[in-house]
């Protein structure tokens, strides 16, 4: 897909501070910005997505001009069969990528390069041209990739860091990407000849928490080159008006979302007769099966499937309790703030973001990673007590309003891209505008 250029909606440039404490300049002009993202696979849909949308249309509301240069993981399955061989072939490196994207870079002449996915169909190939094109680059690091050929850091059920400063050997032999060894073998080439690449010709790169930057400047990632900068999450404009009508669990259902742990906890909370209001259970995923065989027949859980953004926004704007167990240490947790923006308290597993982003007693709870007695109690308590849940709920709201509404996360983005531009970051973080 060649890019493709969003016309500004041509209001006034809001004026934006400096979010990472370096007392960023106000942007005094509209920017033009290159968008570079790999779309996943519809069958499985991604939160990253949904982010790099709306970041995009909310630049470009901003009177800035936006660039999107994209592939779709969905064009392969029409792909000629030479071409298809050919995917993974490329993951590394992707010529036509390049080239495509220099001749863009040469057309648009953007002030800067914003890059969220390059996998599968885009590569780390893209930034060399970038560099010789002179366009500084930043990063949105939406996941571990940087060090972990899966992105996840999670293998055999629990989190693992195993790759962490080191060749990714460890992935090819546990064949930690879609359970293939052969699979895993492009993603950890990648990782493995693209590490300098992403550390020298990225300006700066984008961390969605502090925990994921805590763990990539652990696993050798320059801190210099990290700052934490949430995403932005758009107001479902759906806020929660009653007690709510259900727990809500609304996400892929993997192992590292801790979706077994949540069927093994509810278990344990209809046992014990508790909760008066059933589990709904929103999304897709490998252990789709095994959910709905588990959910057969019961009265107290409701599996919905894989559902729209409206229709996960009204089941939210209806839920008594949001829960994410995920078992991997989340870079972000866009359900939690969807719920917060909504009102709706957070139950979540108390690790990696999940742990940021709710306050322990005043936003949700938080409880331990992959124990569901713990979960089962946490999912308890924060139903026990109508008042507290209520309380609960609108300390969220406050929190979301404070942090990630996209007033506060546009005028973050956009002085991060002016910090860089003027301060005239290339290939190797050189000024050669100068």
């Amino acid at each position: 897909m060649r890019g493709i250029a969003v016309p500004a909606a041509g209001r006034p440039l809001p004026g934006s501070t400096g979010a990472t404490g370096g007392g960023a300049v106000a942007s005094q002009r509209p920017l033009g910005v290159l968008v570079v993202h790999n779309r996943y696979r519809s069958a499985q849909p991604s939160g990253e997505d949904r982010v790099v949308d709306q970041e995009t249309a909310l630049l470009a509301e901003a009177g800035h001009r936006v660039i999107r240069f994209e592939r779709r993981s969905d064009d392969i399955a029409g792909m000629p069969l030479v071409d298809k061989v050919a995917v993974p072939l490329r993951v590394p490196w992707n010529r036509a990528a390049r080239v495509e994207l220099a001749a863009l870079l040469a057309a648009e002449r953007p002030d800067v390069v914003h890059v969220h996915n390059t996998f599968p169909l885009i590569s780390p190939a893209i930034l060399d041209a970038c560099a010789e094109a002179g366009v500084p680059v930043v990063a949105t690091l939406h996941n571990y990739g940087q060090v972990c050929p899966p992105g996840t850091f999670f293998r055999d059920g629990r989190p693992c860091t195993d790759c962490a400063g080191r060749v990714p050997l460890p992935a090819v032999r546990h064949g930690c990407y879609r359970g293939s060894r052969l699979a895993t073998v492009p993603l950890a080439v990648s990782t493995a000849v693209n590490r300098r690449r992403w550390w020298t010709l990225v300006a700066r790169m984008f961390c969605l928490s502090g925990a994921q930057r805590d763990v990539l400047v652990g696993a050798g990632v320059p801190a210099a080159r990290l700052v934490v900068k949430p995403n932005i999450v758009v107001d479902p404009q759906r806020p929660r008006t009653g007690p709510g009508e259900h727990v809500l669990y609304v996400g892929r259902l993997t192992e590292e979302k801790g979706v077994r742990v949540l069927m093994t906890a509810w278990d344990r909370v209809r046992t014990r007769g508790r909760v008066s209001v059933p589990l709904v259970i929103a999304g897709t995923g490998p252990l789709a099966d095994d959910v709905v065989r588990w959910a057969g027949g019961r009265t107290d859980v409701r599996c919905l499937g894989l559902q729209t953004r409206d229709e996960c926004a009204e089941l939210m704007s209806r839920a008594a309790v949001v829960v994410t167990p995920s078992a991997w240490m989340e870079t972000f947790g866009l359900v939690v703030v969807e719920a917060m923006a909504a009102g709706v308290p957070v139950v979540a597993a108390a690790h990696g973001a999940l742990g940021e982003l709710v306050a322990d007693g005043v936003t949700g709870l938080l409880h331990r990673p992959g124990d569901a007695g713990s979960l089962a109690d946490r999912i308890e308590r924060v139903l026990a007590d109508a008042d507290r849940n209520r309380s609960l709920g609108e300390a969220g709201r406050r929190a979301y309003q404070a942090g990630y509404a996209p007033s506060v996360g546009l005028a973050r983005l956009v002085a991060e891209y002016t910090e860089v531009i003027a301060a005239g970051y290339t290939a190797d973080g050189l000024d050669s505008r100068k």
